[in-house]
């Protein structure tokens, strides 16, 4: 007598997502042989599964740091020996190193930096102490760079108010050292960065399309005018917006537009009172022929100092993202992971788009070795 032929249908894999197979038995050894084989495919896809779900509960690796932060400081020894025990001369900066800038940077995305001096700047009166201070400072940026090309860049310091050694180390941070860009003080003593003693100053850097970084400082006139107030308080984003409205009310702006000015800390108070500026400025067609307004939406501002809803809401109103730049001013302003957690909950409508021009991409379109990082 034959055995009679049966059709067996079971399930091979895990429960969700299991094939149907069907089987066609003839003899038992043949049966169990095949369901034996289906066990064994079952095991080792419960294995596979198991495999599966250990690496999923890997965590994910760290995003690739992105953000370039246009304004990050160094201390130069040269510039550190003659700056120790001034006023605005912060502990931070003291104990700056190379290292701990690469630390922060690695910590909050940060791909790349671009150095600058700070307060108290180098202008003490002496002429020939801000020759060689800025010269020894701007060699030293330029070998960190080299060291580092793809984390640092940086922006030549400029021995100001001395026009021709200002000249003169312009030409050597660009043809020699490669610098990124220049940096100002908003003011040198009682004069702001627009004087007209600086017109040749401001001609060159036209020539050269230079992108300018400024930082502030507190003028001599409006040092510790309230007992108990720092500086940095109230006069570093004041003293901004004089820096402003003097390249502006003297007619540089109009005049060298092929410089591409990046002022610190959201512009100061100039956003806040950018409608009273351009009023001001309708007398002075002569300066300004487009008005004040114009010259300030051609304007980039950085985020150092700035990364809260009153500075960055005043400053949306005057220019959009493309105008905006990711600055911490590390070491004293904070790490640059607490300034992209502080921006990312402003809630003021920004969006990944937006995000991206502020982080990286303004950066790049000023500066496009800074796309290397």
């Amino acid at each position: 007598m034959t055995i009679r032929q049966r059709t067996r249908r079971f399930f091979r894999g895990c429960s969700c997502c299991a094939v149907p197979v069907e089987v066609t038995g003839g003899t038992g050894t043949d049966r169990r042989s095949l369901l034996a084989g289906a066990f064994a495919s079952l095991g080792l896809a419960a294995s596979a599964a198991a495999k599966f779900s250990a690496v999923a509960a890997q965590p994910a690796a760290p995003a690739k740091p992105h953000r370039i932060d246009i304004h990050h400081h160094l201390a130069p020894p040269a510039w550190l020996a003659e700056v120790k025990g001034r006023p605005m001369l912060q502990p931070a900066n003291v104990a700056w190193t190379p290292a701990k800038s690469i630390e922060d940077m690695d910590k909050g995305g940060v791909a790349m930096s671009v150095l600058s001096v700070t307060n108290p700047g180098l202008w003490f009166g002496d002429k020939a102490v801000t020759r060689r201070v800025a010269r020894e400072s701007n060699d030293y940026a330029a070998k960190l760079v080299q060291e580092h090309p793809t984390r640092f860049g940086f922006f030549a310091t400029m021995p100001i108010p001395d026009i021709d050694a200002a000249l003169k180390e312009i030409e050597y941070a660009y043809d020699t050292l490669k610098a990124d860009g220049i940096h100002f003080m908003t003011s040198y003593g009682d004069t702001w960065l627009g004087d007209p003693s600086h017109e040749p100053v401001m001609a060159e850097l036209h020539r050269r399309k230079a992108v300018v970084h400024v930082h502030p400082t507190a003028a001599n006139c409006c040092q510790n005018l309230i007992p108990g107030m720092g500086p940095g308080t109230m006069e570093y984003g004041t003293d901004t917006t004089r820096a402003i409205m003097s390249v502006m009310w003297s007619g540089q702006a109009a005049r060298y537009p092929d410089i591409r000015f990046i002022w610190s800390h959201a512009g100061g108070t100039a956003p806040f009172l950018a409608g009273r500026i351009d009023r001001g400025s309708r007398n002075m067609k002569d300066k300004m022929p487009q008005g004040a307004m114009a010259e300030m939406k051609k304007f980039y501002y950085d985020t150092a100092g700035a990364a809260n809803v009153g500075a960055i809401a005043s400053l949306l109103k005057l220019v959009n993202s493309d105008h905006i730049m990711f600055g911490t001013d590390f070491p004293p302003g904070g790490t640059s992971a607490e300034v992209a957690k502080e921006l990312a909950a402003l809630g003021l409508g920004l969006t990944a788009a937006d995000m991206r021009n502020i982080d990286r991409d303004n950066a790049v379109r000023l500066l496009p070795r800074l796309g290397s990082a």
